[in-house]
């Protein structure tokens, strides 16, 4: 996602600067400040996370909260001393509780705890809404908190002990495709749901906020429309020409049982809507694999 917000802003003729951990570990608060002080940004779009999908979160609940909340915290802090004009923090769909109403309202946020899975890193990523907030009640700070769905697309993480569902998926049904397997195992029942939003949708999305939108409640980002996991991996199955079965493993976690946004708000705050089928998308994404992998198909 950070290198499509990148693209846009460049075109749009803004000079950008995009930190390194290996310059600047954002868990590290005299590196937050050495960066504050070497760049001195007008506007931040605060995208860092350590991050990956349900096994991952599984495997690193403390890791994940621990990295998450200390950058978060720490920029924005930074941002605000640095007198930094509008600071853009990017949140995450696992902030919402678990049984959250569907479709998911900005004011539902507060409605319970989040799926246990990945409750550890969606509260530190809400704990910057509140942060973000309170600078705004207080400073007169002005931060934006928007909360991306699911993203998925070329250049996404295909590391099968990090990976989210699609890449994960894609990945799996390539490899069996290629190895002449018969089946391919997947997590869950695949009965849950979940929306999906391709990362250039995601990027337009961001940079309009950062253009037009100036105030203090959370906006959801997203397509407005759900699928199911199974009804998922069958479509990714067909675009890759899998000829096998899928196996699903139902002692995994499913995670969330539902996710889809209402995203209303996003449209009348700052005219976003998203372009891109989740088809479409899906075959950019999938060929990307291919082509960067250079997996031959058999």
């Amino acid at each position: 996602m950070g290198s499509r917000v990148v693209s846009r802003l460049k075109v749009a003729g803004a000079q950008v600067f995009v930190p390194r951990r290996k310059d600047y570990n954002l868990v590290d608060g005299m590196a937050v400040k050495r960066l504050f002080k070497d760049v001195c940004p007008e506007i931040v779009i605060h995208a860092a996370g350590t991050v990956g999908g349900i096994g991952a979160n599984r495997a690193n609940p403390g890791r994940f909260f621990y990295e998450n909340i200390m950058m978060d915290t720490q920029c924005l802090e930074e941002a605000r001393l640095a007198g930094v004009k509008k600071f853009v923090a990017i949140g995450t769909i696992c902030a919402y509780p678990k049984f959250t109403p569907v479709p998911f309202k900005e004011e539902d946020l507060w409605s319970g705890y989040p799926e246990e899975t990945n409750a550890p890193y969606g509260l530190a990523k809400k704990m910057l809404l509140v942060q973000s907030q309170a600078y705004r009640q207080e400073y007169g700070f002005n931060s934006i908190f928007l909360l991306p769905v699911n993203l998925y697309g070329p250049g996404d993480n295909f590391n099968p002990t990090s990976s989210h569902v699609i890449p994960a998926l894609i990945r799996k049904v390539v490899e069996a495709k290629r190895d002449g397997k018969g089946e391919v195992e997947v997590w869950g029942s695949g009965l849950a749901t979940r929306e999906f939003l391709y990362v250039d949708d995601c990027a337009e999305a961001i940079v309009l906020a950062a253009e037009r939108y100036n105030s203090a409640e959370p906006v959801n980002i997203g397509t407005g429309s759900e699928i199911s996991i199974k009804d998922l991996a069958e479509l990714i199955v067909r675009l890759v020409g899998f000829e096998g079965s899928l196996k699903w493993d139902e002692t995994k976690p499913d995670g969330q049982p539902r996710r889809c946004l209402d995203t209303s708000r996003a449209t009348r705050e700052f005219g976003f809507k998203a372009k891109t089928l989740l088809e479409d998308g899906l075959k950019q994404t999938v060929d990307f694999y291919l082509n960067t992998r250079k997996i031959a198909q058999p």
